[in-house]
């Protein structure tokens, strides 16, 4: 198994665990493989393979979500698309945010400013098509991080009631929401 296969099984153990209760025999019961292949690939242990899987979701959100909202489509359509991919990475309001999961606890201290600019990105890409939209830059930051407190928030409810249907209202309402007039 290369070690690009091995970086989704190991974000899954962290969605699953967090930081915390991630440890190298869920790493190794997920992927299959043994401590000493686990380290082969990762020397520096979970901390290193916590990086990697940031750096993984980093590219995933680039790719993923951010690049409907660089098209030439109208700002709405751009949004729906983002909206859409969303709710893939997600699987459907399923899946946590890892983002989250290492913003708290020891984790906080290791990857806060990995998980900064991770949300970064995403707020002022989603802000950037507000203000071609015509929406105040102060008002299009602000907006940008409501939705995502909004999307964040569906996949905690998610979780919490086990079930989906906030989340996909969340979705639906989203676009409208951004683009309201001021």
């Amino acid at each position: 198994m290369s070690k690009a296969e091995v970086v989704p099984k190991l974000m899954a153990v962290f969605q699953q665990y967090g930081y915390e209760g991630a440890s190298i025999t869920r790493f190794s019961e997920a992927t299959q493989l043994k401590r000493a292949s686990l380290y082969h690939y990762f020397p520096n242990g979970k901390e290193e393979m916590a990086t990697v899987v940031l750096d993984y979701i980093i590219q995933g959100l680039q790719e993923q979500l951010l690049a409907p909202l660089r098209s030439d489509s109208p700002p709405i359509d751009r949004i729906r698309a983002m909206n859409q991919n969303v709710d893939a990475f997600y699987q459907h309001g399923q899946q946590d945010c890892l983002l989250a999961l290492l913003s708290i606890g020891e984790a906080h201290a290791l990857f806060q400013g990995r998980v900064q600019q991770a949300l970064n990105l995403w707020i002022n890409g989603l802000a950037a098509v507000l203000v071609e939209a015509g929406i105040t830059p102060t008002t299009a930051r602000h907006r940008a991080e409501d939705a995502i407190v909004q999307i964040q928030g569906a996949l905690v409810l998610t979780r919490g009631l086990n079930n989906t249907t906030t989340f996909e209202r969340i979705l639906q309402q989203l676009p409208e929401m951004l683009l309201r007039p001021e």
